[in-house]
């Protein structure tokens, strides 16, 4: 069956991923990640045990949230020719979501995890605008 002219698409467009880019964007990682560290510093500058169970709460679900926004960006916007382009891509998001998991900062209240967390971030971030400019 063949749709009549005025049904047919006058302007095809395209996009690499599921909506036209400006959806997508590592900030809401960083973010998060941020906070995680901004957490991390006030619990160990804290001894109150209320607080520090409050701190720790809060601290694993913005942990929680950068895993969200990495896995976002690894499995909705970041498509094969990216990864064929940055072969390292893989495994910085696999280091970032683990950095940001139970055995990183999800997990613990050193700061310096949260350091290490925000650097896997940054280097996603710099391929991603890369990507970006392409």
């Amino acid at each position: 069956m063949r749709l009549p002219r005025f049904f047919t698409p006058r302007t095809v467009v395209s996009a690499h991923c599921d909506l036209p880019c400006g959806v997508y964007d590592p900030a809401q990682a960083r973010i998060e990640a941020e906070s995680v560290k901004a957490i991390a510093e006030k619990y160990q500058a804290n001894t109150d045990p209320e607080f520090r169970t409050r701190a720790i709460l809060i601290k694993e679900q913005r942990a929680e949230l950068v895993k969200h926004h990495l896995w976002v960006l690894w499995t909705d916007y970041f498509k094969a020719p990216h990864f064929e382009k940055y072969p390292n891509l893989h495994q910085l998001f696999n280091e970032a979501t683990k950095l940001a998991g139970a055995s990183g900062a999800k997990g613990s209240v050193d700061p310096a995890v949260a350091d290490q967390l925000l650097a896997k971030i940054e280097e996603i971030s710099k391929i991603f605008w890369e990507t970006k400019q392409a």
